[in-house]
């Protein structure tokens, strides 16, 4: 066997060539113990490579326990020998890249050039599934194609603003492809959106064309519609995407005859995705994004999550939601990983998918989490099988991971923090400790620049100390769509303002405050929520919990806490704040506590802040 080493900065390349057995492993060691100290990352190049046996795995683990998380990785390998890998479960463990699909060539490309690579890599990988069976790339391109040549008949062109609206499904995503093969600028929308919501987004966002699939405020479809046509929005074109009204692969024969149509070429960095903000603290607002944004900031995601091609993940993550997009969709794409779709989010629905599929990954918000840990039917040999949950979307408290902890315990949490604006801007790896994934969201990732400013004068802070958090880098979005400049959260230095507190450690490390619009100002005095909620969600008799600022004449703003109690639990108010006096000071304890059953949520699964407010005002009245 020949070994071949490249130093390039601080990441070393290793190339072997040959057999690495039992006979050639303590090469591989000897040359593995030379590596100079200030070698921060390796890569092993298997292009050459014709044999690994246990001895050369068991070099290569050894190697991967000094270089954890993105630190190391395994490039060019053929698929003989990732079988190996996969045999003895390292594939698990140690990120591999495969020959047969070349992750480095879609960075630079258009959604539509990324489809026609991942057929021209993988044609018959499975890609999605659902309860009508397995869609693989070139399924993907075929329906897409058909379901494109429908929606030119309906008026879309390059240019065109097309929302696509619905649950979760294999459907939506064939529209999505759809929409970008035409050159029109996909617009996502939450499918709990009321007819009245969809029709002042429609507005913001100059929508003329409404793809929709299931949603549950759409009851009755034809009323719906009509509410869509006398509202004044600009719809003009209602397109149904549901599969319960025809099964796009009766169709397949409608391919051979515009297979070839479509051609047009698409730029990577075009504007061609809206997200809308979630409007929980005001009114949505449209971000622009491109191609390159999502996908290099998938390939980010993939990567942090060591996903593989033999991966499986249950996606319930809303994929109108930068999350879903990207560390669900598009990174899972690029990894050549199967999607799951549940028939529904219902917990014992999402139990029985990722039992019998033996899922890998599953990724939530913590309210997700909850629910599905209190499903009646759970128990922890259901989620066995996942080892891998990005934890996001919103701010998990120290009592929540713990108990994630306890009843997944084969699975590996990491913290995440995004914005539509911008995502993943940090992310923690597999190396760091239970400590930084209690306390932090990571370490901003590669090629992101995170400044914290001070509030009152603009000023950098200084290491640990607690300010604005401002992000710039590749994935950050063009701007808001048709919005005012003084409403455009990019500064004349190209910083995003994403309006969360937050500081930087001395190792990097992020670390979230709260929201600059959730600051409570009581008497002159800063409350974040994120501390009191932590200190209730600790109680036994608590579920969950959010706090909010309630108007008060005397201090301006009082602290409430909106509680949901644990089933078999009895909440004593006096009682907790007792036990929270111990814990915080006398200005942080709540002054009103209203109890809930349920939260008005958004799609996304983050607390609808807006309506609680308006609920708890009405209540406090």
């Amino acid at each position: 066997m020949e070994i071949i080493k490249m130093l390039s900065g601080n990441e070393m390349m290793i190339a072997l060539e040959g057999r690495l057995d039992t006979t050639t492993s303590p090469l591989l060691r000897e040359q593995i113990a030379q590596i100079p100290p200030e070698v921060e990352k390796v890569k092993f190049d298997f292009k050459d490579l014709n044999y690994i046996s246990s001895a050369g795995l068991r070099e290569i683990l050894v190697c991967r326990k000094k270089f954890s998380g993105d630190k190391m990785k395994v490039v060019n390998v053929s698929q003989e020998i990732y079988d190996i890998f996969a045999t003895t479960g390292f594939d698990q463990i140690i990120p591999l890249e495969t020959t047969k699909d070349d992750i480095s060539t879609y960075m630079n490309l258009s959604f539509k050039a990324f489809l026609a690579k991942k057929v021209e890599n993988t044609p018959d990988a499975v890609a999605l599934v659902d309860d009508r069976g397995e869609f693989s790339w070139k399924d993907i391109d075929i329906y897409s194609q058909i379901i494109a040549e429908g929606l030119a008949n309906k008026g879309i062109k390059k240019g065109t603003h097309v929302a696509l609206c619905g649950v979760n499904s294999v459907n939506w995503v064939l529209t999505f492809f759809a929409i970008q093969k035409l050159g029109a600028m996909a617009q996502l929308l939450n499918f709990n959106m009321s007819a009245a919501d969809v029709a002042k987004v429609a507005t913001i966002g100059d929508i003329t064309h409404f793809c929709y699939g299931s949603m549950p405020e759409m009851q009755d479809q034809e009323a719906f519609i009509d509410e869509l046509k006398k509202s004044g929005c600009p719809l003009c074109e209602f397109i149904s995407i549901r599969n319960d009204r025809q099964d796009i692969r009766e169709r397949r024969d409608e391919y051979e005859a515009i297979r070839y149509k479509f051609q047009d070429f698409v730029e990577a960095d075009w504007p061609c995705v809206t997200l809308f903000t979630s409007g929980s603290t005001g009114k949505p607002k449209g971000v622009l994004l491109s191609a390159y944004n999502i996908l290099n900031a998938a390939n980010t995601n993939y990567k942090d999550q060591t996903l593989t091609n033999k991966d499986r993940t249950c996606l319930i993550l809303p994929l109108f939601h930068i999350f879903g997009l990207v560390a669900g969709l598009f990174a899972n794409a690029i990894a050549g990983s199967t999607l799951y779709f549940p028939s529904n989010i219902r917990t014992g629905t999402i139990l029985e998918l990722i039992d019998k599929e033996k899922c890998t990954f599953f990724h939530s918000v913590p309210t997700m989490l909850i629910a599905l840990i209190n499903n009646k039917d759970f128990t922890k040999d259901k989620l066995s099988s996942v080892r891998c949950t990005i934890i996001s979307g919103a701010a998990a408290t120290k009592a929540q991971i713990l108990m994630f902890k306890e009843n997944l315990p084969n699975d590996h949490f990491m913290s995440s923090y995004g914005l539509s604006e911008m995502a993943p801007v940090s992310i923690s790896t597999y190396g760091d400790s239970d400590e930084h994934l209690l306390t932090t969201v990571g370490k901003p990732v590669d090629n992101i620049q995170v400044q914290i400013r001070d509030l009152e004068t603009g000023e950098k802070c200084a290491t640990g100390t607690s300010g604005e958090i401002l992000v710039q880098g590749f994935n950050l979005m063009t701007g808001y769509y048709k919005t005012d400049i003084e409403s455009q959260s990019i500064d004349d230095m190209g910083w995003l303002h994403t309006g969360d507190l937050g500081f930087l450690d001395e190792e990097g490390y992020l670390h979230l405050s709260g929201r600059l619009k959730e600051l409570i100002i009581r008497g002159g005095e800063n409350i974040m929520p994120q501390e009191i909620e932590a200190a209730i969600s600790s109680l036994d008799v608590v579920n969950n919990v959010k706090v909010i600022g309630v108007p008060s004449e005397f201090f301006g703003e009082e602290v409430c806490a909106c509680i949901k109690v644990k089933e078999g639990k009895e909440f004593d108010q006096e009682a907790v704040k007792i036990e929270l006096s111990k814990k915080l000071a006398k200005y942080k304890i709540p002054s009103y506590f209203v109890v809930y059953n349920d939260f008005p949520m958004l799609g996304t699964g983050k607390i609808d802040v807006v309506s609680l407010k308006k609920d708890v005002l009405e209540k406090l009245k």
